[in-house]
């Protein structure tokens, strides 16, 4: 429930920056809280999403974007606590889908898959809804990154039956890892890389600088007989 009011507040606060009226903080607030639960259990196809079936869910979600509506959530304590509770909410969720695929009897990796659609898809719903690009696809500190990391360690740890202790090392690596990240603004590289294009690349580059070397030395010598010339050291 902690993760639902945290996301939902998130989701709900884009809304006042928005200036959207109410129906748009619920909406957003909802969607950026159980989207991705509601995807995973989509796709995993075993009834209706837990997010309909138990009332806690959507109450605590209509429930915090009620109260990023009615309280701002502007001031540098607020944003904090945000903060924490964002990345403690993407161990959890990553965690919890995750351990939701391999019960559901798949394989580690699409297993991990469902970990990282719980925890970022319902953000990416947002941004999608509001027009801009999704938070995790750039140029923002790193975070699915992390969300992969923490469905990887509860895959591994739920596989030998550490159900506990994989949750918990999730959280706690989503917490250090990002607060770090936004701290000290880790981001993946933007630019992309062609490794056919590199050494031809390092050629040219290679290729121009020794032009430019020999225009220099050329340019060098002339200036320099031009002085031996007024000098009359020139034979």
């Amino acid at each position: 429930m902690a993760g639902v009011i945290a996301y939902g507040v998130i989701g709900a606060s884009f809304a006042r920056a928005l200036n959207y009226d109410i129906i748009g903080y619920l909406v957003l607030g909802i969607l950026t809280a159980l989207g991705g639960g509601m995807i995973r259990d989509s796709l995993l196809g075993i009834g209706f999403p837990v997010a309909l079936t138990d009332p806690w869910y959507l109450s605590g979600a209509i429930g915090a974007s009620l109260f990023a509506y009615l309280i701002p959530m502007d001031g540098p304590w607020a944003k904090r606590g945000l903060l924490l509770a964002d990345v403690l909410a993407l161990g959890c969720w990553s965690a919890t889908g995750a351990s939701k695929g391999l019960a559901a009897g798949l394989a580690p990796i699409p297993s991990m898959f469902l970990g990282v659609i719980t925890a970022t898809a319902g953000g990416v719903l947002r941004d999608v809804v509001i027009g801009r690009r999704p938070a995790i696809f750039g140029a923002n500190p790193v975070y699915a990154t992390f969300s992969i990391l923490a469905s990887g360690i509860m895959v591994l740890f739920q596989r030998e039956g550490l159900y506990e202790q994989g949750m918990g090392l999730a959280i706690l690596v989503c917490l250090v890892f990002g607060l770090a990240a936004q701290k000290y603004s880790w981001v993946l590289p933007l630019e992309p890389v062609n490794i056919l294009e590199t050494p031809t690349r390092q050629f040219k580059e290679r290729g121009r600088r020794l032009r430019t070397n020999v225009k220099q030395t050329r340019s060098q010598r002339a200036k320099r007989d031009k002085r031996r010339s007024r000098r009359g050291l020139t034979k």
